[in-house]
């Protein structure tokens, strides 16, 4: 798996695959394919994108550590972009296809509504992260200081399961909500167990 992972073109291929969610929702869009409610199907499936790069870039050091596929590290930093950036497109399409582009409207709505509030609180948490995530950060930053604050990922990954948890709610559906409940748990819960069987 290393020698894949460490293949010249690896990373340019795994760039592409991130990029194939949103070229199916833009041709979508253009054919018309998106369903009875496109708006909708945008807004949701750049959330449910959002939530799924997230659990696999805290999938990585889990993945990393315990299969000693030392080379998924090189892949963490795009993976935790990608999640920004699907995160943003959500946030559009809220914006746009919702609220009109309105921002008067949209800050005035974010507070109304607590599943938007948490979903606002995820994306502006990743924010930091985003532009700490290059290798001159961590030298100005330290590297102490660098991972206290990337331990912020524990809280993105919460709120946006509270998010998608009070986005359901309303229809009492949680099915999907369960297994991304799960992921996370699982993930979180072996850092925990990593951490405090270190000391």
């Amino acid at each position: 798996m290393n020698k894949l992972l460490l293949h010249p073109a690896a990373k340019p291929l795994i760039f592409g695959l991130c990029l194939l969610p949103l070229a199916w929702l833009v041709w979508g869009a253009v054919a018309n394919t998106l369903g009875a409610n496109p708006a909708e199907t945008l807004i949701r499936s750049t959330g449910d994108w959002t939530l799924r790069f997230l659990c696999l870039t805290l999938a990585v050091t889990p993945l990393r550590q315990g299969f000693g596929w030392s080379a998924l590290a090189r892949l963490r930093r795009m993976l935790g972009l990608f999640t920004l950036f699907y995160g943003v497109l959500h946030f559009l399409c809220f914006a746009w296809l919702d609220m009109g582009l309105d921002l008067a409207a949209i800050v005035a709505d974010i507070p109304k509504r607590p599943f938007i509030l948490v979903g606002t609180m995820a994306l502006l948490l990743m924010l930091p992260l985003a532009a700490t995530s290059f290798n001159r950060a961590i030298k100005w930053m330290g590297a102490a200081r660098w991972q206290m604050l990337h331990r912020a990922v524990y809280a993105v990954a919460l709120l946006a399961l509270l998010h998608f948890f009070w986005m359901r709610a309303g229809k009492n559906d949680f099915g999907e909500w369960s297994v991304y409940a799960l992921v996370v748990g699982a993930l979180l819960g072996w850092r925990l167990k990593r951490r405090f069987s270190a000391r």
